[in-house]
Parts: structure tokens; C-alpha cells; sequence
């Protein structure tokens, strides 16, 4: 497989996928689980699909399905939900980046108008890449930063040295066994940006990566992107991270 730095869309299979965040009265084609195709695998009520509309050529895209509650929120799902979608979701991208079949292997979930994302209804995506390795993007500093938490092999931190600017939060695991205390800690992360954040967000991303034999989760809050970022890949950081860090403990009640 040759590596290449850009992914192709395909601007015309775009067109047709269906929107419902916008126009939350279209219909919701995940919540019509009878008529779904292409199920690779099942947990209840949480479904792994191939994605009907792979819009990135030389890839393979899947799409889980979290929940049948199409106004469910990660945010507040139950925890035995929440561990059951995460635990899912890590095995099934592990299995298909231990396949071997892919420069590498994205699992990421979008929420929110501003997160990029079509379809409201709580759902997250694992696309095997056949010519791009993300890793070539990722290291560790992004990752580093302010620790609010610890707990086991995970620390939960905000980012000093931020990928896209401003916050971001990391939830950073060491061992599989302690995957509850990583998936509270990406639910905090979550639950503040959309809850206790000091300006509106109704919009974030959930990115996972492997990186020096960890497993890291990073929620993003979702404004307009920065122009600096947007024209010259230059990432701001918020002069108040240690605020919200210290915000977030007595939020969540970390000592």
C-alpha cells in the first residue's frame, strides 16, 4: 500500500447522504433499524454497519449506531450504557487495525452542527484508511497538558500544546482492563463542553488514536475554526486552561 497524505471525497455520493441535524424533520435513517443493511456486528441495541454512503474513495467506512434513542446523548447515557459503547466501539476498531488490512485505522464520533457530522441520531465511525497513516499527524505533546485527574493507567488532562487551538480535552489510557475510568472521563470531558462550558456549545468532536502503546481519547469543542488555524495550521491555546481544569474538578468532584 503507498501512503498518501490526502484523503479524495466523492462530492457527487455526497450529495445524496441524508441531514438531519439541520432539518431535524427529515427522517432518521438509523432509527429504521429493520430496513438497515450491511451489519457487521451487534451488541444489543448498539449495531455496526458498512456506511451506505462511503464518501472517501480508498477506504473502508463503517458506521455505529449507539443507541435506538435518536435524541440519546453521551453525555448523559447510564453508565453501563456508556461503558457497553465504548467497550464495543475499541474492540471493533482494534479488530479491524490488527486485520492489517490499512495504513491505519480512524475511529471518531461527530456531534452537533458544527462538528461535521449529517445525521443527528448518536452514532460513531471506524474507516479503515488504505493509503494514509494518521499517525504521521499525532504526537504526544497534543495530548500533554494540565492533569484534572487520575485514576489507574488513565489521566484524564486539558492540552497545553493543542492540535486545532484552544481546549482541548484527552482522556489517556495505559490498559484495556481499566477502560470504565477512560470512558467516565470522556463523558465528563463531553458533559462540560456541552453543559458548563463558558460560551454555548452544542457542537464537539470525539477523536481515538493509538499512540505509544496507549489508547487516547480527545473531545473537542466546535466553534467556527480559527483563520489562523484554517490559513496557516497554526493552533492557539486559551489562556485560562488551568481555570477550566480546576472548573471541571469541583464540577466532577476530582480531589
Amino acid at each position: 500500500m503507498n501512503s498518501k497524505t490526502h484523503l479524495v471525497f466523492d462530492s457527487h455520493l455526497g450529495r445524496q447522504k441524508p441531514e438531519s441535524i439541520v432539518n431535524r424533520k427529515a427522517a432518521c435513517p438509523f432509527c429504521d433499524r429493520e430496513n438497515l443493511t450491511d451489519i457487521i456486528a451487534e451488541d444489543g441495541p448498539i449495531i455496526l454497519l458498512k456506511n451506505k454512503y462511503p464518501t472517501l474513495q480508498n477506504t473502508y467506512q463503517t458506521v455505529l449506531i449507539e443507541t435506538q434513542q435518536c435524541d440519546g446523548e453521551l453525555s448523559l447515557y447510564p453508565k453501563e450504557d456508556l461503558y457497553r459503547v465504548i467497550r464495543f466501539g475499541i474492540r471493533q476498531w482494534l479488530e479491524m487495525v490488527n486485520s492489517k488490512q490499512y495504513q491505519s485505522v480512524l475511529f471518531y464520533k461527530n456531534h452537533g452542527p458544527l462538528s461535521g457530522g449529517t445525521i443527528a441520531h448518536p452514532h460513531m465511525q471506524i474507516v479503515g484508511l488504505e493509503q494514509v497513516d494518521y499517525h504521521q499527524y499525532v504526537n504526544e505533546e497534543q495530548f500533554e497538558g494540565i492533569t484534572i485527574a487520575e485514576e489507574k493507567s488513565v489521566r484524564f488532562t486539558i492540552s497545553t500544546k493543542p492540535r486545532m487551538g484552544f481546549y482541548e480535552f484527552n482522556s489517556i489510557m495505559g490498559d484495556l482492563k481499566d477502560i470504565e475510568v477512560f470512558s467516565d472521563y470522556i463523558q465528563d470531558a463531553v458533559h462540560y463542553v456541552l453543559h458548563h462550558f463558558h460560551s454555548k456549545c452544542n457542537s464537539y468532536n470525539l477523536f481515538f488514536y493509538q499512540i505509544k502503546g496507549k489508547i487516547a481519547a480527545k473531545v473537542i469543542p466546535r466553534f467556527p475554526a480559527s483563520p489562523l488555524f484554517v490559513g496557516y495550521s497554526i493552533p492557539q491555546v486559551a489562556n485560562r486552561v488551568g481555570e477550566v481544569a480546576e472548573q471541571i474538578k469541583k464540577i466532577y468532584h476530582y480531589a
